[in-house]
């Protein structure tokens, strides 16, 4: 609980980590293979054996990478060190019309933990927090990856606490999104796009 405490210095490292993990994730993706991310508190259960010592993944990706395509979910505390890899996370909740991969995902998406799914079906990555979908990026988008650093600032400006209170419904991409192709923001179409567009316009 206290880590929640040292936010102004940890900020720009936790957004260095959602960049680092949904670039590994559009990588994964483009290769039409799966993985799932989990930043937080679980429970697991490891489906193999630990022996990579833990690391900072942001300072390499090429083996977050490596660990993230064996079957599991990797597991990233809250300072960004990758804690472990290959291990089942139990499904509490069932992610309607996806497969066991997305169930995880949702399961693990309480509190204030990041979950970043990769789907191989179709080769999309999606970012859940508190127990909702918030962001869909298309890998096969061209250039998807040059809007890596702006849709985490989208994420960072609306936060968890604003997305969990508002709900689900499909933002459709307009003024405040329209420099994000490929990316999908669910959530209040109105109170978004005025919510980001005035943050956005603020920091011009």
């Amino acid at each position: 609980m206290e880590k929640n405490v040292h936010k102004t210095k940890e900020e720009k490292d936790y957004t260095e980590l959602q960049e680092t993990l949904i670039q590994v994730g559009l990588r994964i993706a483009k290769r039409g293979e799966g993985a799932l991310f989990v930043v937080g508190k679980v429970s697991y259960k490891p489906l193999v054996e630990q022996r990579v010592p833990s690391f900072k993944v942001i300072e390499n990706p090429k083996l977050l990478e490596s660990l993230a395509l064996m079957d599991g979910a990797v597991v990233i505390d809250e300072d960004g060190m990758m804690e472990a890899y290959g291990v089942r996370i139990k499904s509490t909740k069932i992610f309607k019309n996806f497969g066991t991969r997305h169930s995880a995902g949702i399961s693990a998406a309480t509190g204030s933990n990041l979950v970043v799914l990769v789907s191989e079906e179709d080769k999309k990555v999606r970012i859940l927090k508190q127990g909702k979908m918030v962001m869909q990026i298309d890998a096969l988008q061209k250039d998807v990856e040059k809007s890596v650093t702006q849709t985490v600032r989208v994420l960072e400006s609306v936060g968890a606490g604003t997305l969990g209170a508002i709900g689900t419904s499909i933002l459709a991409p307009t003024i405040g999104l329209a420099l994000l192709p490929g990316v999908v923001l669910f959530g209040s179409a109105y109170y978004l796009t005025r919510f980001i567009s005035d943050r956005f316009n603020g920091s011009k």
